[in-house]
């Protein structure tokens, strides 16, 4: 069956730099509702010429999706899952009917045989596919399975392989630092959302992540222009996974606090996720289950539309016991480009889209008090609300725009799918 054709519909961006550039793009599961980065990263790349494949090594579990996915011409593929070490030895067979494998290098063959059968088996398949296809480059999402696949796949072809790191694949608990030190090691580049993160992975793992890059996740300011509706009084909204990491429970208790103190606020909380249940107990005793909705999880419109009507958003994040953390959260940078006041925490990367008094308010994470005292100088001072709204779609038009993180991020595939001196190059 003939493939569709992929050529990119002509935008406003710069279309050219990426012209012969095809990557195959590696994801543990595509799409997936909460990483609107990966599709707004994927379509900035393509209105820039890109070719993209996409592979999800997971089917999908979300019910609902994101509008903007329609504008992703890339292809996606899922990947066949196949746990036993005899189904990595027919995968093999088969793509060498396609490559001399006699040739491959005796460190690629001894990484397969180590690896999880599992993985070693979607690493030929996108190995495989990526043959027949013409990639000339890899590129993963998540320091974790997407690159230990993408690593695999790009030692059996002789390409190159970059990958993004966010916050879960570098701070969890669960995360192996020789896993993670051997991935930098051989990656072409590695990008990263925040100079934070930079700083953390150059620290811990040394010349390994010398050549580590941030590049920001960007927006498209058309989508998300400066909201002109009147917004509601009193309205405070929150959006993001509900767990511990995202610091909900705090702001339960800042609106709790507020509404002692007798303001009338009401909180709109977006999301879903396994502290569901313990929130609701949370609101319930508190007394405030008649200023909480829980919302769910809603579509991105559903979400902007929430966003650009409160009064101010709040993302009070935390150190999770387990090591977890926000990278930055998109959310933040959605509000910030919306025109909404935010309130959040010096929590990893979030100080460089979040300067206190400037573009936003930032309090001590797990200091609900604090929280509610930010959240009651925005829902009481509307020149205050102004002024930081102004400064944030400042730094969101300088920083975070989607045509200049995706040209950033071009360069750096281009680069690194050239040859492994011009990607040192380059770094």
């Amino acid at each position: 069956m003939p493939r569709p054709d992929t050529t990119p519909t002509p935008s406003p961006f710069d279309v050219g730099p990426g012209a012969g550039l095809r990557v195959g793009y590696v994801t543990k599961m595509y799409p997936r509702f909460s990483e609107t980065f990966i599709v707004n990263e994927i379509r900035g790349l393509e209105r820039r010429g890109a070719r993209i494949e996409i592979f999800s090594l997971r089917a999908p579990v979300d019910t609902r999706f994101h509008a903007a996915l329609a504008q992703v011409a890339a292809p996606v593929r899922y990947v066949p899952r196949a746990p036993r070490a005899s189904d990595a030895w027919a995968a093999l067979a088969a793509l060498h009917d396609r490559l001399d494998l006699r040739e491959l290098p005796a460190g690629v063959l001894a990484d397969l045989l180590a690896a999880d059968p599992e993985d070693a088996v979607q690493a030929l398949e996108v190995a495989t596919v990526a043959h027949d296809t013409g990639l000339t480059h890899l590129h993963a999402h998540f320091g974790s399975v997407a690159t230990t696949v993408a690593r695999l796949a790009a030692g059996v072809l002789g390409i190159g392989y970059t990958f993004t790191a966010h916050a879960k694949d570098i701070f969890h608990e669960s995360v192996d630092p020789e896993d993670l030190r051997v991935k930098l090691a051989g990656a072409r580049a590695v990008v990263t959302v925040s100079d934070h993160n930079v700083a953390h992975l150059r620290e811990t793992f040394g010349p390994a992540a010398a050549g580590v890059r941030r590049v920001y996740n960007g927006l498209d300011l058309d989508e998300y222009a400066r909201a002109t509706a009147p917004r509601l009084p009193g309205r405070v909204c929150a959006v993001g996974r509900l767990v511990e990491k995202k610091g909900f429970t705090d702001l339960v208790d800042a609106v709790a606090l507020l509404a002692a103190d007798g303001s009338d606020l009401h909180l709109d909380l977006v999301g879903t996720g396994p502290q569901e249940a313990e929130l609701r107990e949370r609101v319930a005793a508190a007394g405030v289950a008649g200023r909480v909705t829980f919302h769910g999880p809603l579509p991105q419109d559903r979400v902007r539309d929430v966003v650009a009507r409160a009064a101010v958003l709040a993302a009070p994040c935390v150190l999770g016991t387990d090591g977890n953390r926000d990278g930055l959260p998109t959310v933040l940078l959605e509000a910030m480009a919306l025109g909404t006041p935010v309130v959040s925490t010096p929590v990893t990367g979030i100080p460089e889209a979040v300067h206190d008094g400037e573009t936003g308010l930032l309090v001590p994470p797990g200091d609900a008090a604090a929280l509610a005292a930010a959240l009651g100088r925005v829902l009481d001072d509307d020149g205050l609300g102004v002024r930081l709204a102004d400064g944030a779609r400042s730094l969101v038009e300088a920083e975070f725009d989607v045509a200049r993180t995706s040209r950033r991020l071009m360069e750096v595939l281009r680069a690194a799918s050239s040859s492994p001196a011009e990607a040192r190059s380059a770094a």
